[in-house]
């Protein structure tokens, strides 16, 4: 009953506000008002401008906001983001350098459910065939924004796309003279451990339209717990050469490298014991990618845009574990993995004008190549035996064809399209000399409707389909008699957002369908089947205030988020209960105060409870897999100053955690067990340009 009152309040609040909004709006506003028209084939990250009018559920994050947070992780940013749950229920594969992003109630371990992007780029080692982000190859200092679609986008962007887009964009080259900034950040952690952050960047262009940028972000030390130590470097290197005033060359070669220890999750006696113990002093996670991407864009006139990218990236990860805690491991596994992924994507846009309607048709391609192998070698503990496990090969050849069209006549914004994926999977089991072959397609209709009711509040609403595709591991466990099917969602949006010179309001509620789900069958033999499907439901709203520059408090703003989540299994025995690992109630609350050298800033996250399994079991388990995950709510602090006199260069002290809350989460995978959150954390940052 609280959960539906509190829903109830929740929906009358944003109606309120939204229609506050609407009332004090212009009306009779033209388009020329509303909107800045240009034609544009890639809509992602383009500005806020296409993010006010967009016919969906999407939030940016820029750098500025970023920085002032005082945030030290990717995660602590999508933490404020409506919508999105940060679950850290991973402990063997990545600890840090993986990203557990879940969106609307879908699982968040390493993110599967997810198109995530960097530059437009898959991120995934394997978009189609392991798309699991245990290795996310990204980095905070070197990102400028953070672009989070939730609904509207399964046309343009896939697979994945059930739990909507989120691209990571990397910092611009700067135009004109060469200019730069660097970083180095202390966290010290309540306990002992510290860790150290560092950053640069650097670049500029010269009159014959040659620019070059630089980008580094590293981090080494320890985290919280025990056996956490951890290194890593992130290194970009961007191009643009200005063919001519209409177009462009583009590119960046990467490099990112990472070693991690993996405390792992401890029983219940023993987080009672000390949370920052660990006992799991064996394992350990490494990782290595390279990638280079390029582009040419061209504006070809007025009406018409051309774009091609393409991309490849060779990807190498490998993870030690022991079957059990320190005193009672029998055996060690190794498991390497390597991954070689290629694409490329043109796209084309021509605008259209009929009378009074207008066309902005884009038609697209894209062809991926994955290739990987895989083992696992298990060694018994004391002595010099070794076998292999696991040893295969793996080919997916993917090719989408998209197409939509976005018409706008008066003050609607109408954008119907589809998306076709065709995939073709090959693996081979090196053991057994066994080989399977599996093809799948899919055709994904969907519309995205925009009002503009005036220069300040859209109106909107949508119908996607999304899929996800079968993974390599899930081909090789299939039952014979019952092949498997790519998974598919339908999503269904309506919302409204309100952008005026002081407030900033937006309200979006969902209903999101998944069905064919694919789900591991733990029984002899063990093999993957289409069992799941579970609804998902729920409210999404988000409130930004900012007084009057003119006024007493002038440089004063605050925000809130708040998302109600009504996600709950749909089949089998556990029918009607809430999939594990999300809470139904998240929210955030922030203030800030910036003023001239100063800036001070003061916010909030609380995460309701969580289950750990499809049976909802409140009572722990000895091993500290299975029981109620409690709610929490943590306060992080901050205050900045620029240094007078002194160009581009800043001081900033913080507390995260303030209040050293304890919580924690449950993890079920190789490492189960009760997960500890980081305790109190100490922070100085400096930061300077030139």
């Amino acid at each position: 009953m609280k959960n539906k009152n509190f829903q109830r309040s929740a929906i009358a609040a944003a109606c309120l506000a939204l229609v506050s909004g609407a009332v004090h709006a212009q009306a009779g506003a033209n388009e020329q008002q509303i909107e800045t028209v240009q034609v544009l084939g890639n809509w992602l990250g383009s500005g806020q401008k296409s993010v006010k009018n967009f016919g969906g559920a999407r939030n940016v994050v820029k750098l500025d906001d970023i920085q002032d947070s005082g945030a030290a992780s990717i995660s602590d940013v999508l933490r404020t983001v409506p919508g999105v749950q940060i679950t850290d229920n991973s402990s063997s594969g990545g600890s840090g350098i993986s990203l557990n992003i879940g969106v609307r109630g879908l699982e968040g371990r390493y993110s599967p459910r997810s198109t995530v992007l960097l530059d437009g780029i898959p991120l995934a080692v394997a978009p189609y065939g392991q798309p699991q982000l245990s290795f996310a190859p990204v980095s905070l200092a070197n990102i400028d924004s953070i672009d989070v679609v939730r609904g509207g986008g399964a046309v343009r962007y896939g697979p994945q796309n059930v739990g909507g887009i989120i691209n990571f964009k990397t910092r611009a080259i700067p135009l004109g003279d060469f200019k730069g900034d660097a970083s180095v950040r202390y966290n010290y952690f309540d306990g002992g451990n510290y860790n150290v952050q560092t950053s640069a960047f650097a670049g500029g262009g010269d009159a014959d339209g040659f620019a070059v940028a630089l980008l580094y972000s590293g981090s080494s030390g320890r985290g919280y717990r025990k056996h956490s130590k951890e290194v890593l470097n992130d290194v970009a290197l961007k191009f643009r050469y200005a063919l001519s005033a209409t177009s462009e060359l583009n590119a960046k070669l990467s490099y990112y490298d990472a070693n991690t220890d993996l405390p792992g999750g401890l029983t219940a006696a023993q987080y009672k014991a000390g949370p920052r113990e660990a006992f799991r002093n064996v394992d350990e996670w490494s990782g290595q990618r390279v990638g280079l991407d390029a582009g040419y864009l061209n504006s070809l006139s007025a009406t018409q845009e051309v774009e091609v990218r393409a991309f490849f990236n060779d990807s190498e990860r490998s993870s030690i574990l022991a079957n059990a805690q320190d005193k009672t491991a029998t055996i060690i596994s190794v498991q390497p993995r390597n991954y070689k992924v290629a694409g490329i994507e043109p796209r084309f846009t021509q605008r259209l004008n009929w009378g009074r309607v207008r066309h902005d048709v884009t038609a697209g391609y894209r062809y991926i190549s994955e290739r990987a192998d895989e083992k696992m070698v298990n060694a018994l503990v004391g002595s010099n035996v070794t076998s292999v496990s696991r040893s295969s090969e793996n080919s997916t050849d993917a090719h989408s064809l998209y197409v939509d069209d976005q018409i706008a006549f008066g003050q609607w914004r109408v954008t119907p399209g589809v998306r076709y994926e065709r995939i073709k999977m090959d693996r081979e089991n090196k053991l057994k000399a066994f080989t399977q072959e599996i093809s799948s397609h899919k055709a994904l209709p969907s519309v995205n409707v925009s009002y503009l009711a005036s220069k300040e509040v859209t109106l909107y609403g949508n119908y996607n389909s999304s899929f996800g595709s079968i993974q390599h591991l899930q081909l090789n466990l299939q039952e014979s008699a019952d092949a498997l099917k790519p998974e598919s969602a339908k999503t269904q949006e309506l919302g409204a957002r309100y952008t005026g010179s002081q407030w900033q309001l937006e309200g979006t509620l969902f209903n999101l369908d998944f069905s064919n789900q694919i789900q591991f069958v733990n029984t002899a033999p063990v093999f993957y089947k289409n069992l799941g499907k579970t609804r998902h439901r729920g409210l999404e709203t988000r409130a930004e205030y900012a007084f009057d520059r003119s006024g007493k408090l002038a440089g004063l703003s605050a925000y809130a988020t708040c998302s109600y989540t009504n996600a709950e299994l749909r089949q089998g025995a556990n029918a009607g209960k809430d999939v594990p690992f999300y809470s139904r109630n998240v929210d955030s609350q922030g203030v800030k105060f910036k003023r001239g050298a100063w800036t001070v800033d003061l916010h909030t996250t609380h995460q309701g409870k969580q289950y750990s399994d499809e049976a909802n079991t409140v009572a722990e388990s000895e091993n500290g897999a299975a029981g109620v995950i409690p709610a929490y709510r943590l306060w992080n602090a901050n205050v900045s100053w620029a240094v007078p006199g002194v160009q581009s260069t800043e001081i900033q002290l913080g507390v995260n955690n303030l209040s050293n809350k304890a919580y924690f989460t449950r993890t079920t995978d190789t490492n189960l067990g009760i997960l500890p959150g980081a305790g109190r954390m100490a922070y100085i940052q400096l930061r300077t340009g030139f």
